[in-house]
């Protein structure tokens, strides 16, 4: 049996996830096999090899039983399934947020790298606080002012893992729209772009544009946020926002397809320092507009 997931998946939770499904095609079991062997049915199963559920104790050693996991390997993964539900980065109030989101938030704070390509947005982990604010007052016209406070709160908060130690890798990619969209207004937008600039010299920071005449690219249909994870137990993770509902991908398929496309989106957009001459000239623009 397993236990009910009520808190969003979790990176530990996914590996331990990624480990069962490996070991059971190693062992060349169906899962109507592993429930005739050990029990174990085969939805109860489904759910742990796709991380909805935590297995409880005595679930997974007969399953490591089975698949003959003995030693390290053994001690790692009880151990995983013992700290499975740990939100190590997740604050109280984060129970506010949509849960998909509240995901998100836990499996960034783990990430090594992340590639972002935004087509109508400057990326959230370099979003001045007054833009992030007015881009959620707009996207979310309905919400509370505690809500949108919560989500501003937490998308600075995100931010941290731009700095310190353990700093994540970001290579950011933006439609020419989403640096030329006044959101707040000139005077929040021309701070926005100046923080844009500071960034992009930050050593683990690379910005890149989309310009409007490169005319209609892969990116068009909307954005993605790809994420890689230190430990080479941890799968890919592609992250897609929409309105029907955000969407987590993990499927080999689905991975070579992402990262195809941002190599292409990163192509195609202008370099760097050519990104930076771009921006420049758009913030002369606005410091016309707010005279």
């Amino acid at each position: 049996m397993a236990t009910n997931q009520a808190k969003p998946p979790t990176v530990r939770l996914r590996r331990l996830a990624a480990a069962l499904r490996r070991l059971r095609a190693d062992s060349g079991l169906t899962r109507e096999e592993v429930e005739e062997q050990t029990g174990v049915n085969p939805g109860t199963l489904y759910r742990l090899e796709s991380a909805r559920s935590r297995p409880q104790k005595r679930t997974l050693i007969a399953l490591l039983n089975l698949y003959g996991v003995t030693g390290d390997l053994r001690a790692d993964l009880l151990d995983l399934s013992k700290n499975a539900d740990g939100q190590g980065w997740l604050r109280p109030y984060h129970a506010e947020l949509p849960e998909e989101y509240a995901a998100y938030i836990s499996f960034e704070s783990e990430a090594r790298a992340t590639r972002n390509y935004e087509s109508l947005y400057i990326p959230g982990l370099l979003q001045t606080e007054d833009y992030a604010r007015a881009a959620i007052h707009g996207t979310l016209p309905t919400a509370t002012t505690e809500e949108v406070e919560n989500r501003v709160r937490a998308r600075l908060e995100r931010q941290e893992r731009l700095t310190g130690e353990s700093r994540v890798e970001l290579w950011a990619i933006a439609d020419e729209a989403a640096i030329r969209r006044q959101v707040g207004g000139p005077k929040v937008m021309h701070a926005q772009l100046d923080h844009l600039q500071a960034a992009a010299r930050q050593p683990n920071i690379t910005i890149q544009v989309i310009p409007y005449d490169v005319g209609a690219h892969p990116g068009m249909p909307g954005s993605f946020i790809y994420m890689e994870f230190t430990d080479p137990a941890d799968p890919d993770l592609v992250y897609v926002d929409t309105l029907a509902g955000d969407l987590f991908l993990e499927s080999d398929d689905d991975l070579r397809l992402y990262a195809s496309m941002f190599d292409h989106l990163r192509a195609i957009a202008l370099s760097p320092a050519k990104t930076k001459g771009l921006i420049t000239d758009i913030m002369e623009s606005l410091k016309e507009k707010q005279t």
